[in-house]
């Protein structure tokens, strides 16, 4: 019994390449499909800061304020977020609770709650402020929103008795609804003259800056627990 080794050979030859081109031929189709995946951008992580004059940018550029300078520490750090400005100079923990619902509309994923500032300054009674702002967490909770509280601390005319008060409130509601506290929003601020202005409460640009770069790694750790996981 004779094999032709040569036509064996030769259909194998023709098998190998038929493969070879489909296989090409997929890759072709496919690449183009994983260029535009890689390339597809993540969509931003979308926060709201709820606060006051603090945070709004007292009479400051608009790109001065606390959260259009938040943003772009955050986007040169390749975090992708979009943060809207809901301060309103003179607010009240009061004041932003009656006005939660429309200062952060839908979509929104995080908030970073700034009040508090001129409960103190007016020497409101502490539990005030205090059940104002647990309800505004209670809502944004009930929303599905989660919530990085910024302390305030009172200021030292009210004596010691007010200060505790009103001082424990963040501290306490950050463990009453266990969410992330900064401890003061004002941090490394208060009380330098260089980084206010002339009315001596109200960050300058550079103490914007300053704010900024204090609560950024604790930023960073909430945006990232609000990023879809893969």
């Amino acid at each position: 019994m004779s094999v032709s080794y040569g036509t064996s050979f030769a259909a194998v030859e023709r098998w190998f390449r038929r493969f070879v081109c489909l296989l090409f031929a997929g890759w072709l189709v496919m690449m183009p499909q994983a260029r535009a995946s890689a390339q597809t951008p993540a969509a931003p992580v979308k926060l709201v800061v709820l606060g006051d004059s603090l945070s709004a940018g007292y009479n400051l550029p608009a790109a001065a304020a606390f959260p259009v300078r938040l943003q772009k520490a955050l986007n040169d750090k390749g975090i992708a977020v979009e943060i809207a400005n809901a301060g309103v100079s003179g607010d009240t923990t009061s004041g932003g609770l009656g006005r939660l619902d429309w200062s952060v509309p839908d979509g929104t994923q995080g908030v970073i709650l700034e009040l508090g500032a001129n409960d103190a300054l007016r020497g409101v009674d502490p539990k005030i402020p205090r059940e104002a702002l647990a309800e505004i967490i209670k809502r944004l909770q009930g929303r599905g929103i989660k919530v990085l509280l910024c302390g305030m601390l009172a200021p030292p005319n009210y004596g010691r008795d007010y200060a505790d008060r009103f001082n424990a409130i963040y501290p306490d509601l950050a463990r009453q609804f266990d969410i992330p506290l900064y401890p003061f929003f004002l941090d490394g601020v208060a009380g330098e003259s260089k980084l206010n202005l002339p009315d001596g409460m109200h960050p300058t640009a550079d103490g914007v800056d300053v704010v900024v770069n204090k609560i950024l790694p604790t930023v960073e750790a909430f945006v990232a627990s609000l990023a879809p996981k893969n």
